[in-house]
């Protein structure tokens, strides 16, 4: 009986330790390592005990895993961005403590004991729930990604940012658990509404800009969430507590924070957040709206310009996230030349609808430059297009909604840029 074997990756490694002494090191040049032959101070003594920090932080070596924002962007940051930092981040889920920022008057203080959520508009009893009543309702957990559909916007006319987390970081996902919409709405009665396929529903927040958006109501009955946990805990106070809005694979301007009213209507509101904004203008100066779902996007995490190579050549882990607001991601390909070739990534596990997938492209690096690229293919066959591709059909005036292909150009030092490739 004879059996086939497929070279190990820990054979891999030993491999290339033999053949670079950049891999190996000290060990390579037989000279005693004081971190492995000498007793060191954290082996010597008592650490700290389990109350030293009741609600537990990162430690200090990981202090530049933050959310950072580009003071230029806007005027004040009460009404801002921050950025999460995924070239620092492995896995999918997003941390609460790192997840970007979207403010249009400031986070709001809200206790869940003063929240109130209103039904209103076109159903049989208007409601009025507090949070303890919407805790009582069946409730469901889901992971789903939130990306603003400003990310990456800057770089319609170029190279701007130099970072993933600034050109991609307006994303996190999380697991999201609260109730679905359309259980609260049949609480409230959907009788008075009639036929339900021309109706909407007219969600508002409780904070000072009452930012408010129209859903159309087959959404709305579909897989909408209110939501008052994330990651198995409370909401953060940026991210609407004690309860928001969570729709799947759409912008992340419908996500209303703070949630606080749900109008069955006849018809969209018209409101500032989806005429003046969230609407993409076009080379001919008009503007197309309703353009909801994120299309299928991806970008490489590291290597990357806040992620450099700094082990030298030899084995190389290139890694990246893949998303779809259409469903999930099915395959994603990577590229080492600027998209002359390309190799098919692994995926972590295979994707989930709307949600975040990781890739992985375990290769060697021969210490050349790289102009490092990955394009995602979701459920639906969509694939993602290269900027001229987008360019073609949008021009340079958009702002929203650009899932183009990112380019790193990674130098012979290790150091990475973001750059254009025409």
């Amino acid at each position: 009986m004879s059996q086939s074997f497929k070279p190990s990756r820990r054979g891999f490694l030993r491999g290339a330790a033999a053949s670079t002494a950049l891999v190996a090191g000290a060990a390579r040049s037989g000279t005693p390592d004081p971190l492995i032959t000498e007793v060191q101070e954290w082996a010597s003594g008592l650490g700290e005990g389990v109350d030293a920090t009741p609600y537990g932080l990162p430690i200090e070596y990981e202090s530049d895993v933050i959310r950072r924002n580009v003071e230029w962007l806007t005027a004040d940051t009460i009404s801002s961005i921050n950025f999460t930092p995924i070239h620092a981040l492995d896995g999918t889920i997003t941390p609460q403590g790192c997840a970007f920022e979207r403010h249009h008057s400031g986070a709001i203080d809200l206790r869940k004991e003063d929240y109130r959520l209103m039904i209103n508009g076109l159903v049989d009893t208007p409601l009025v729930f507090s949070y303890a009543d919407l805790e009582r309702f069946p409730r469901e957990n889901h992971v789903y990604f939130c990306e603003c559909a400003a990310n990456t916007g800057m770089e319609w006319a170029g190279a701007q940012l130099n970072g993933a987390q600034f050109t991609h970081g307006m994303i996190h996902n999380m697991e999201y658990t609260g109730v679905p919409l359309r259980t609260i709405l049949a609480e409230a009665g959907l009788g008075a509404a009639g036929d339900l396929a021309d109706k909407w529903v007219y969600v508002e927040g409780a904070d000072a800009s009452s930012n408010g958006r129209s859903i159309p109501m087959e959404k709305a009955l579909d897989d909408v969430l209110v939501a008052f946990k994330a990651n198995g805990e409370a909401l953060r106070k940026e991210h609407g507590y004690p309860v928001r809005l969570v729709v799947p694979g759409w912008e992340g301007n419908m996500w209303v924070k703070w949630l606080r009213r749900v109008e069955v209507m006849d018809g969209p509101v018209e409101s500032r957040e989806e005429t003046s904004k969230y609407t993409d203008t076009l080379e001919d100066g008009t503007s197309r709206k309703w353009t909801w779902e994120m299309d299928a996007k991806s970008v490489v995490t590291s290597p990357s310009p806040q992620a450099p190579i700094t082990h030298g050549s030899g084995p190389l882990v290139i890694t990246g996230l893949a998303w779809s607001g259409h469903g999930a991601i099915t395959r994603v390909d990577v590229s080492k030349d600027g998209g002359v070739t390309w190799e098919t990534a692994r995926l972590a596990k295979p994707g989930e609808k709307m949600a975040l997938t990781r890739f992985y492209l375990d290769t060697t690096w021969d210490g050349e430059e790289m102009f490092l690229q990955s394009r995602a293919m979701d459920e639906t066959g969509y694939v993602q297009p290269t900027k001229t591709q987008l360019r073609a059909v949008r021009g340079l005036n958009s702002i929203y909604h650009n899932n183009c292909i990112q380019t790193w150009w990674v130098r012979p030092t290790g150091e990475a840029e973001n750059v254009e490739v025409s």
